[in-house]
């Protein structure tokens, strides 16, 4: 079964993104910030990444390009809520960093899991 990294600064966002995975079949592991994510990842381990954008200490882009230095194939999908830009300019500059996939918070619970079993080849319950 797919394991997936979910990072986000925000704990409910976490929380709900790890139950919506775990009650679809996937193992998950958290991180809080991008220093967390880049310490946790192990390419050996994890077969998608789940990142915010718009996070304190390391944000998303950062953590994106610091992921792709430890496994330039690892599947990454982009998540925003906005901040100080709209969140879909947040998730342009996402794309040009090679992320897979997108997301708008909040986000569509079978989009996502339609998401993750295409970018995992994996389908769960």
């Amino acid at each position: 079964m797919p394991r997936i990294l979910v990072v986000d600064d925000e704990e409910q966002i976490r929380r709900i993104l790890r139950l919506t995975l775990e009650r679809a079949g996937h193992e998950v592991d958290t991180a809080a910030d991008g220093n967390e994510a880049v310490a946790k990842f192990d390419p050996a381990r994890h077969d998608l990444v789940i990142t915010d954008i718009v996070m304190p200490e390391k944000e998303g882009i950062e953590t994106i390009q610091e992921l792709r230095q430890v496994s330039a194939g690892v599947k990454i999908i982009a998540i925003s809520g906005g901040g100080r830009i709209s969140p879909e300019e947040y998730l342009d500059w996402a794309k040009r960093f090679g992320v897979h996939r997108t997301f708008t918070k909040p986000i569509d619970r079978d989009d996502l899991l339609r998401t993750v079993a295409e970018l995992t080849g994996v389908q769960t319950t």
